[in-house]
């Protein structure tokens, strides 16, 4: 090395040591505070109920499942990771491009990059040291590259990614689905729990009533011992059933409310209807599960992912191939040395991994195997599917029979109830026989409440089970009485199990441009 450069040197050495340890010391992670969590806890819970339109009237069930079709948090991520798959997808499209690159630089240095040459015979230099580079000089490329291998990879890539938007949505329908079959079921439980409220309450306060006159009788032996304790453990008894029924009622309207993005302790009302309709189940089973297989979102993603399957093997036997590249740049130089400041070039190059044809067995093997366990999943998820429509219409049956059973007990409690009431009125009766007679009629009530929602339940399922959506193909709008009013054409027209093919385009955005399915 010349003496003149080591100083130069080592002050280049020690520069850059000292950079890089100021960029060691740079990096001090530091954790959350509780101020940190608390704030972000009081954005999150901002934000859960941001842009929401207020409940200002009596909501019916499709106003409810509005709501939660808007506002459901876990909706609303299948809809954005909806979203999300159609932009990955036109992103792939601009794999297909060949790859357009543009540089530019500047370059200095603190001396003449010269050289001399050496006779190798005599070892002699045969040059005087000599340079044709300046010490700075500016530059400026333009290259265009094009795999052709690369291009049809990309291309069963972005075929594939198009098939990932078709699943996406796929799986959005069923968490709708899903979600309407639960807003279904605990709007009636909450619908039920507004009706008797007011009824339960009043019960538990007659009763503590009744129990503080039999306790303070038995205190001023008004009454035998034996018999005040019996007619208290009778009380008690009612108690405990009531008890847990008024448990039941509590939870109805946050859950409700959890499924319609309001917060836990909203207030709202239901508008009830005055007639409870139940539906019809005229179709056969064995017509229903043909329309299964056609219809259910399961299915048709399988569908996809074999789809996606074969891209795979058309992929991996690209793979194996050798890769054409072509190649094309347009340069500027302003070495002052250099005759020609620009130029352009262009090249073809051939390459090949030998190495990768000691693999091509075992790789073709392994896409193959892949596309055959998506076929074998697809041929189990239908017998699955079979059978849950047999279930699904069994249980239909079943709980259309419990309904009625419900209806006819809830009858029969409340004319028991109004005629005990009328005869303790007239002193044929003593009170205790009215409580024991409310309490029953109460708990029939529920139990009505909770068979109509659980039929309501069997019904949502059986139309999930066939792949019937609640909302129709298209709505005209997003607003919430737009979407009410589609979710009531549409459940009159799957009342009685019409066929309805799945969507192809969903209601809640414009389908991807360019790819059928």
């Amino acid at each position: 090395m010349n003496p003149s450069t080591t100083p130069r040197f080592t002050r280049t050495l020690l520069v850059t040591a000292l950079g890089l340890a100021l960029a060691g010391c740079a990096v001090n992670p530091m954790p959350f505070t509780q101020a940190d969590r608390a704030e972000r806890v009081k954005a999150d819970q901002a934000r859960l109920q941001a842009d929401q339109e207020a409940v200002k009237a009596p909501l019916t069930l499709a106003d409810a499942v509005a709501r939660a079709l808007k506002y459901n948090m876990e909706h609303r991520l299948k809809m954005m990771s909806s979203a999300l798959a159609a932009n990955q997808a036109d992103l792939a499209k601009f794999d297909l491009l060949p790859k357009l690159t543009a540089q530019a630089g500047y370059n200095r240095r603190d001396s003449y990059p010269a050289s001399s040459s050496m006779n190798i015979a005599t070892g002699t230099q045969s040059l005087v040291p000599s340079t044709s580079q300046e010490k700075s000089r500016e530059t400026l490329d333009l290259g265009l590259t094009w795999n052709i291998l690369d291009f049809g990879v990309s291309y069963w890539q972005a075929q594939q990614q198009g098939d990932r938007v078709f699943i996406a949505e796929q799986q959005r329908r069923k968490t709708a689905q899903t979600l309407i079959q639960n807003v279904r079921q605990a709007y009636w439980l909450a619908a039920g729990a507004q009706q008797l409220e007011g009824r339960v309450d009043g019960l538990l306060k007659e009763i503590d009533i009744a129990l503080g006159d039999s306790r303070r009788a038995r205190q001023e032996r008004l009454k035998p011992s034996l018999e005040a304790l019996t007619y208290q453990k009778s009380l008690l008894d009612l108690v405990r059933q009531l008890e847990p029924i008024r448990n039941e009622l509590a939870q109805a309207r946050p859950r409700l409310a959890s499924l319609m993005n309001l917060a836990p302790g909203a207030n709202f009302t239901l508008a009830v209807p005055t007639r409870l309709d139940t539906p019809s189940l005229d179709a056969k089973p064995e017509a229903l599960e043909e329309q299964a297989l056609l219809n259910r979102p399961e299915l048709i993603e399988a569908d996809y992912q074999e789809r996606i399957g074969v891209a795979e093997t058309k992929k991996a036997m690209l793979r194996l191939l050798p890769g054409i590249e072509l190649s094309a740049g347009a340069h500027r130089d302003e070495n002052r040395f250099l005759v020609d400041k620009t130029w352009a070039d262009g090249g073809l190059r051939l390459t090949w991994n030998l190495l990768s044809l000691l693999s091509a067995k075992q790789s073709m093997n392994a896409a193959e195997q892949q596309l055959e366990i998506s076929r074998a999943q697809r041929l189990a998820l239908n017998m699955a599917i079979l059978s849950q429509v047999r279930i699904a219409y069994r249980d239909v049956e079943g709980k259309m029979r419990e309904y009625g059973m419900a209806e006819e007990v809830n009858a029969v409690d409340g004319e028991i109830q109004a005629a005990t009431r009328a005869s303790t009125e007239s002193g044929a009766n003593d009170r205790a026989q009215l409580i024991r007679a409310e309490a029953a009629s109460v708990v029939s009530e529920l139990r009505r409440w909770q068979a109509y929602s659980n039929l309501a339940l069997a019904w949502a399922q059986l139309n999930t089970s066939i792949g019937v959506d609640a909302m129709p193909e298209k709505v005209a709008s997003h607003e919430l009485p737009t979407l009410a009013k589609a979710f009531d054409q549409q459940s009159r027209a799957s009342e009685k199990l019409a066929a309805v093919a799945p969507s192809k385009q969903p209601w809640w955005k414009p389908a991807l441009a360019g790819r059928d399915e």
